[in-house]
């Protein structure tokens, strides 16, 4: 009777070995942020780069990273390397899949590799730039994405060893694979306003919300019909320049209806911010990144624009005490 059973228990076993030696070579899922201390004990690791992303937006670039950066870093200015775009006569758009590509590739990215942004750290416009590039990674189906929690700030902070000079990458092949599961363009935005399908979130601060400000690529003042205001700012703690803990984050949003959800903002930088908390914080899903936002929306004037902006706010900007 054994030695009936026998090559059924071989092959049982065989099963086994099989199984869990897939489990341990299948890949864990990256975590949407990362501390300096997760990052330090695995800077040796070839498969991970490290991608500074500082810029005039955070008041530093090419030549705050020469000066210091994490070893091992490669730059890529997110306000001037081509992360956004003027396309047809509006700014900050996003780009084609093969600029994006390229652009990717020749950071020395491809598939394989596990890739942290690293913002500068200091505030929350800051952070919107990391979530931006992550979106924009995720977006292009590269699934091994994280943002260094705290930016390069928090790695000088921890007092972890930085190097100087410019690191130059070698150039690798990086081909997307959309993910159009996290892209809202205008037509499904204009669908939003007349079916009410979908929640829009607007990511401004609350005075462009209403119109009393806008943004110098914006044509109108004021925010697109539907849209609920969650101010990105919301969701950052600028005392420590880290989002804030999941249940607070949680708290804010807990308005937000259930079902799909639209983030845009003026050009798609601040509304990276409220797309990660929903997606990538909280779980939610169905949630999507309108990134042409109100540059885009606005450059057609027969789109409609929802404005408490009144006379009086005009008269104080033609005195200078008003935007």
């Amino acid at each position: 009777m054994r030695s009936l059973l026998a090559p059924f228990h071989f092959l049982r076993q065989a099963v086994l070995v099989a199984v869990a030696t897939a489990a341990f070579a299948a890949p864990a899922a990256s975590e949407p942020l990362v501390s300096v201390s997760w990052l330090k004990d695995r800077l040796a690791d070839q498969s991970i780069v490290v991608l500074d992303i500082r810029s005039a937006i955070d008041g530093g670039g090419a030549a705050a990273y020469t000066k210091a950066h994490i070893p091992g870093a490669v730059h890529s200015d997110y306000d001037r390397a081509g992360w956004r775009v003027g396309r047809s006569g509006v700014q900050m758009m996003l780009p084609t899949v093969p600029e994006l590509e390229k652009l990717v590739g020749e950071l020395g990215i491809d598939e394989d590799n596990h890739v942290v942004v690293v913002p500068a750290g200091v505030h929350a416009t800051d952070f919107g730039a990391a979530a931006r590039v992550y979106w924009t990674l995720k977006l292009l189906g590269h699934t091994k994405v994280s943002i260094l929690d705290g930016g390069f700030a928090a790695w000088q902070a921890a007092g972890h060893a930085v190097e100087s000079g410019l690191k130059r990458p070698s150039p690798k092949i990086f081909s997307a694979t959309l993910d159009k599961s996290l892209l809202a363009d205008v037509r499904e935005v204009q669908a939003a306003t007349q079916t009410g399908a979908q929640t829009l979130v607007d990511a401004r601060p609350a005075s462009f919300f209403a119109g009393k400000e806008k943004s110098p690529f914006v044509a109108s003042y004021g925010h697109i019909p539907g849209a609920l205001s969650y101010d990105s700012a919301t969701f950052y703690d600028q005392a420590t320049n880290r989002l804030k803990a999941k249940a607070d984050i949680a708290a804010a949003l807990a308005d937000v209806p259930a079902g799909p959800v639209i983030s845009y903002c003026n050009t798609g930088h601040w509304a990276a911010t409220d797309w990660f908390v929903l997606s990538e914080i909280l779980g939610r899903k169905n949630v999507k990144l309108y990134p042409g936002s109100m540059a885009e929306w606005t450059a057609d004037a027969s789109r409609p624009v929802v404005s408490s902006r009144t006379k009086w706010d005009d008269l104080k900007k033609v005195f200078g005490r008003g935007s």
